[in-house]
């Protein structure tokens, strides 16, 4: 939890996801890396739904894994050591809910990032499966290398969807480094 009053932009997209998800439904995590996000996902899609999640190091699946391990009541999860692009070919349609959470595993190696062209590719397969009334948040994090330029191809992705989604973008003010986003998108 965030220290004060103000939630980390990771709590608001929790929070946003919260409002969508329903016991049932199927969720996808993109970017596993340290299973929070994918935790929350499976506990809010409840024994009936599904989660999908995605990351291409192992040591993100299987930190997920056993975070996920013992814990009853829990959506259905399965697990790909590969990158978000390839959620056109895994996922199917109707998908409730999409988290994005860019850059690199937290704790992890910082030479393994996120790269633009395949999260552009992501979030293009993330919006053809989206159900009606479905939510994507990206929190993208510009203060790394190449972070600055994936922020920024997120937003004119999410700018150019037109009337079909309502987009919205949280920042923090006032930093020395460029501050992380969350860009969310209702379809």
């Amino acid at each position: 939890m965030s220290k004060g009053a103000l939630p980390r932009l990771t709590e608001l997209a929790h929070w946003l996801v919260a409002r969508v998800l329903r016991a049932g439904e199927l969720a996808v995590d993109a970017t596993v890396g340290n299973g929070q996000d994918t935790e929350l996902l499976a506990r809010l899609a409840g024994p009936a739904g599904r989660v999908v999640g995605f990351d291409v190091q192992e040591e993100a699946i299987e930190e997920t894994r056993c975070r996920l391990d013992g814990i009853g009541g829990l959506a259905e999860v399965e697990l790909h050591r590969e990158s978000h692009a390839a959620m056109a070919e895994r996922v199917p349609a109707g998908v409730a809910v999409v988290m994005f959470n860019l850059g690199y595993l937290p704790g992890g190696h910082h030479a393994v990032i996120t790269e633009t062209r395949e999260t552009l590719a992501a979030l293009d397969a993330a919006w053809r499966l989206l159900r009606a009334g479905g939510l994507i948040t990206v929190v993208c994090y510009p203060g790394h290398a190449g972070g600055g330029e994936e922020a920024r191809a997120v937003e004119e992705w999410a700018v150019g969807l037109g009337a079909d989604a309502q987009v919205v973008r949280y920042g923090i003010l006032g930093t020395k480094s460029p501050a992380p986003v969350l860009i969310a998108v209702e379809r």
